[in-house]
């Protein structure tokens, strides 16, 4: 990788015809490609739509894995084994972050993303292909946990490793605008996955989704991940990484856990309270309001993911365009925003989903999503921004993955426990209203990282702006 040159600042060392680096030039400005930055979003957000794609599967035909790899004979007894095995997945994610965070801190951060993507894609595959519980009883069952813990821990290294690359690469004045289409990678996986199912539902019998139709979305994974890989495996190291490289003597940074964790632990608190209100609000409107229109607005399962659905769309639409708006006036403006208006509006966006005509729902839901924007695409380029480079991937990794496993990803749990604890139907909005107030706390203490280099990295320009 080339490296900044002091003592002559006009010679650029040659990138290789085939994958051009950024070039690096005196006095230590990154000057990027603006073609191999679009070659980075494209590679990590389709890590991430990948993952994305997994959950509105599995979230989506769940009740027909029950079936199919559990004991006949009690339906509520199939469903909780099946989410039992989906929640297994969040529990090795923070080992998983121990693993791959520290690892992308030592090896690089393309290296490790070709690894979690080979992983995250073989764990979805192989659950296409495991026999069902009538054909090897309980091997079926054991089998699936397997593969779910393999996505689970190959996901640990992902959403901090993805935004790392993108933010490494991408220029100071635009690192909003690019981090935003991570999620809306995201978006467009969790979209083709449960679009898909719903295709399916409605084509298939009940006969043929049980016996072979609910492997196909799982088989699809196979190509994705081939994909993948040879995007991710094309690109350079980030020329952040690289500099890092030179730095160290032996040719391989060397940062022990213990200064991951210790060392950053007042940015890691903060890392985490600002996750956890990205991630409750995420997994609220994305992951349990489908269940709870179900369940007690009494929608159709169709009727209530096709509302999500048309959400999911119109962030998509939004997603660039407010990743553009933190560029012009900062991450933390969009993001207290965000925390503000899901603290006022959670209450009257629920009473209106509550009253359940299709308008009413489609309002309370559409402003759910465009307050969700605000985190979406503010939170990809923020993240990175709190650690310096010598440990970004593998603090970042720890903190993501614990504020997601012990807050975003058991909200549907907690929020559907405290409702049958308490019979008050307001919970979803309280529960936001909570983790809006934690995320607030946490811009308060946060500085502002738009327009300006990340800690530790040289400034970063676009051809141009020299």
């Amino acid at each position: 990788m080339p490296t900044a040159t002091p003592t002559a600042p006009s010679v650029r060392a040659a990138a290789p015809a085939r994958r051009p680096a950024p070039e690096v030039t005196a006095p230590g400005v990154t000057v990027t490609d603006p073609a191999l930055v679009r070659r980075a979003v494209k590679a990590a957000a389709l890590g991430n739509a990948m993952e994305w794609f997994d959950f509105g599967v599995y979230s989506y035909i769940a009740v027909t894995l029950g079936k199919v790899f559990f004991p006949s004979g009690n339906p509520t007894a199939q469903l909780l084994s099946t989410f039992g095995a989906f929640a297994a997945a969040f529990l090795v994610r923070p080992f998983g972050g121990m693993v791959f965070g520290p690892l992308g801190d030592r090896i690089g951060r393309q290296k490790v993303l070709a690894l979690t993507m080979i992983m995250m894609a073989a764990g979805t595959f192989a659950i296409g292909l495991i026999p069902s519980y009538a054909a090897i009883g309980v091997g079926a069952p054991v089998l699936l946990l397997v593969a779910r813990l393999v996505q689970g821990f190959s996901t640990g290294g992902e959403y901090a490793g993805a935004s790392t690359f993108i933010a490494e690469y991408a220029p100071d004045k635009k690192r909003g605008f690019f981090g935003s289409w991570l999620e809306f990678g995201t978006l467009a996986g969790y979209i083709g996955g449960a679009g898909l199912v719903t295709l399916m539902t409605a084509l298939l019998s009940t006969e043929d989704l049980l016996s072979w139709g609910w492997r196909v979305p799982f088989l699809i994974a196979g190509p994705m991940g081939i994909v993948g890989l040879y995007l991710r495996m094309r690109l350079e190291e980030t020329p952040a990484f690289a500099a890092e490289l030179e730095k160290s003597e032996t040719g391989r940074p060397k940062v022990p856990l213990r200064e991951m964790i210790a060392g950053q632990w007042r940015t890691l608190l903060l890392c985490m309270g600002l996750v956890l209100v990205f991630n409750v609000t995420d997994y609220m409107l994305l992951s349990y309001m489908p269940s709870y229109l179900t369940s007690e607005l009494k929608y159709d399962e169709t009727h209530g993911l096709l509302v999500v659905l048309g959400v999911m769309a119109l962030m998509m639409i939004v997603q660039p365009f407010a990743g553009a708006l933190t560029d012009r006036i900062g991450r933390r403006p969009v993001i207290a925003a965000g925390c503000a208006g899901f603290l006022a509006l959670s209450v009257p966006a629920l009473l209106l989903i509550r009253q359940g005509s299709l308008l009413a729902v489609a309002l309370g839901m559409g402003a759910l999503g465009l307050l969700l924007v605000c985190f979406t695409a503010a939170m990809p380029a923020a993240l990175p921004a709190l650690f310096p480079t010598r440990v970004r991937y593998g603090s970042l990794s720890i903190g993501f993955n614990v504020s997601v496993s012990l807050f975003g990803g058991t909200t549907p749990l907690v929020v559907t426990a405290l409702i049958g604890a308490t019979g008050n139907m307001m919970m979803p909005a309280y529960y936001m209203m909570a983790a809006a107030v934690v995320g607030g706390a946490a811009v308060w203490f946060m500085k502002e990282s738009a327009g300006r280099p990340l800690p530790g990295s040289a400034p970063a320009v676009e051809p141009g702006d020299r």
